[in-house]
């Protein structure tokens, strides 16, 4: 049955060039996930908040369940007939768990025994009954985000609009979220899902596939996936470095797109065209060509013309470091407590130059306490944090002028421009005058940041305020880099550029220590290091980790990942 219906809708913004969403038609049936998929910028969240009435439609016409979103939406509201869970994180953080229940409940109508019997349904499905008492902003990523659903199901909808409910969430959450929308699903709720994860995308019924807003695909994943059937392959076991070569093929008119996959390499071909040839030194080596099962991401990045190539920019300026791969970054017993809680117990890691070292970790785990106490901006209560052989807990100044830092949550200033921002960084990292200037005009450069030098960031896209973070970053050109979850909530093909930095860096000789809740991101890592309850519980290269997955045939990183933390649960529960 058919909840939502689209015929010809279009949005146009005052002064934009372009259509925010061009036309476009189509019906969201009960009962089914519809995945909402596409770039920054695409028109997502414009089409999301159309049908949630929160917009007007500029052109044509959208009828919920037969009526206008906005014209007839006190007579929809009342009802309780959409739930909407918006991209930016929509609670009150100094209200209890249970507060923001009562507020939303209230807003909603939802009165009586009504609300006692919705209340106890939620908590028990949400997992959430032992925290009615916390208030929301002490809740971690994926507790955040079951609140929200909690909070947007409230009144039973029967149109369920989320907008990136996983960014920021780690495969565990992420599982159990979508776990709890096929159970709605499976109760005639028509979800409509809009995502940055193309694996999320690939478990829906449906898929709407917009880009600059248009809508360039719709239909069930699967078929969209086919489309690149016989085009996917892995370079396995390549000699040498997998990070130059990685950049050399993406460099050849035939590969669409690529990304490092431990020791193998995946290579998307275009259409009609043949396998770059391997070198002489390659084939002996005993490098080869695999066919591969095509993937969702594949058909996403195929579509939209290919990834943003091999060729890094921003490290083609930067200048060499010696490879001598000495130990850069050490821990020894690195613990935190807060009162009685421990949130990082006997850490122990070490980095060498020139190396990607990921840490990995559910929400909650410790992963960005620890990484904030290797920074210098958390004092560890015992143990020690080394880098560049400077103990940060009394050199932290020194250490800090030859490393950068890209937080989780931007550590760029809302209220000063583009322009401002980069000469802030740029000053507190210790240049001035002329390479202050000459530093700023190759970062506008580098990330094109000329048209939005006059604005400021709480303004950009998503994709280019993760630019200018990263800029901010780098602009000194540091030793050390590091990635706090530098690309959550960015596409796909914005990933692919930012690792394409990434790689190009560390060709430079620089070391960077990198979060992320993306496990195809894992890859990508020389080493990783797992947090989970304040603990290292498993460290490795991205195919020793998997091999720790025993009795997986084949797992992913994001497999290996959810198996080593289970069994660390039932170990400690034995």
């Amino acid at each position: 049955m058919s909840v939502v219906t689209l015929r010809q809708v279009s949005k146009h913004f005052e002064g934009a060039k372009a259509p925010a969403v061009a036309p476009l038609s189509g019906e969201l049936q009960a009962g089914l996930v519809t995945g909402l998929v596409g770039p920054d910028g695409a028109g997502k969240t414009t089409l999301l908040r159309m049908i949630a009435g929160l917009l007007h439609v500029t052109e044509g016409e959208i009828r919920v369940n037969g009526l206008d979103p906005l014209r007839d939406g006190p007579v929809l509201s009342n009802e309780g007939y959409i739930g909407y869970m918006p991209q930016k994180f929509g609670l009150y953080e100094d209200l209890t768990v249970q507060e923001n229940l009562v507020l939303y409940a209230d807003l909603r109508g939802v009165v009586g025994r009504e609300r006692k019997e919705s209340f106890a349904r939620l908590l028990e499905f949400t997992d959430l009954a032992r925290f009615t008492d916390r208030p929301a902003g002490k809740l971690s990523g994926g507790m955040k985000q079951k609140l929200g659903l909690a909070c947007a199901l409230l009144g039973k909808p029967r149109l369920l609009l989320l907008d990136e409910p996983g960014v920021g969430v780690d495969p565990i959450s992420r599982r159990e979220l979508w776990k709890m929308v096929q159970a709605l699903v499976g109760e005639g709720m028509a979800v409509v899902w809009s995502t940055a994860y193309l694996d999320e995308a690939e478990l829906c019924q449906e898929v709407l596939l917009l880009n600059d807003g248009n809508l360039l695909f719709a239909g069930k994943p699967a078929d969209l996936t086919a489309r690149v059937r016989g085009r996917c392959l892995e370079l396995r076991d390549p000699p040498g470095n997998k990070r130059d070569l990685l950049s050399r093929l993406l460099r050849e008119p035939a590969v669409a797109d690529g990304t490092i996959q431990a020791r193998s390499i995946r290579l998307v071909l275009r259409e009609g065209a043949t396998r770059p040839a391997l070198s002489e030194g390659e084939a002996k080596a005993g490098a080869h060509y695999a066919e591969v099962e095509p993937r969702f991401e594949d058909a996403f990045i195929d579509i939209l013309g290919g990834g943003p190539g091999g060729v890094s920019v921003l490290a083609d300026r930067m200048r060499q470091i010696p490879l001598d791969h000495t130990t850069v970054i050490e821990t020894h017993e690195l613990t935190k407590q807060f009162g009685d809680f421990v949130a990082a117990n006997k850490i122990n890691l070490s980095v060498r130059r020139g190396e990607i070292f990921g840490l990995l970790g559910p929400n909650g785990a410790g992963k960005s306490t620890t990484f904030k106490m290797i920074c210098g901006l958390l004092r560890p209560t015992s143990g020690t944090a080394n880098v560049l052989g400077l103990d940060l807990e009394h050199s932290g100044s020194q250490a800090r002028q030859r490393f950068g830092y890209m937080a989780q949550k931007f550590s760029l200033y809302d209220r000063l421009t583009v322009r401002q921002n980069l000469r802030f960084f740029s000053g507190i990292y210790g240049l001035a005058l002329f390479k202050q200037k000459a530093a700023c005009d190759e970062m506008i450069e580098v990330f094109h940041l000329q048209p939005y030098l006059d604005t400021t960031p709480a303004t950009l896209p998503l994709g280019f305020k993760q630019r200018l973070a990263l800029a901010c970053a780098v602009m000194h050109e540091p030793d050390v880099l590091f990635l706090d979850e530098p690309t959550s909530g960015v596409d796909p093909v914005t990933r692919r550029e930012f690792w394409t930095h990434i790689n190009g860096l560390v060709s430079k000789g620089v070391t960077v220590m990198v979060t992320t809740h993306f496990m195809d991101e894992a890859e990508y890592c020389d080493r990783i290091g797992l947090v989970y309850r304040g603990q290292l519980i498993a460290s490795g290269t991205p195919d020793e980790l998997k091999r720790m997955a025993h009795g997986m045939v084949d797992p992913t990183m994001e497999d290996a990942f959810i198996e080593l933390i289970l069994r660390h649960d039932a170990n400690a529960n034995v």
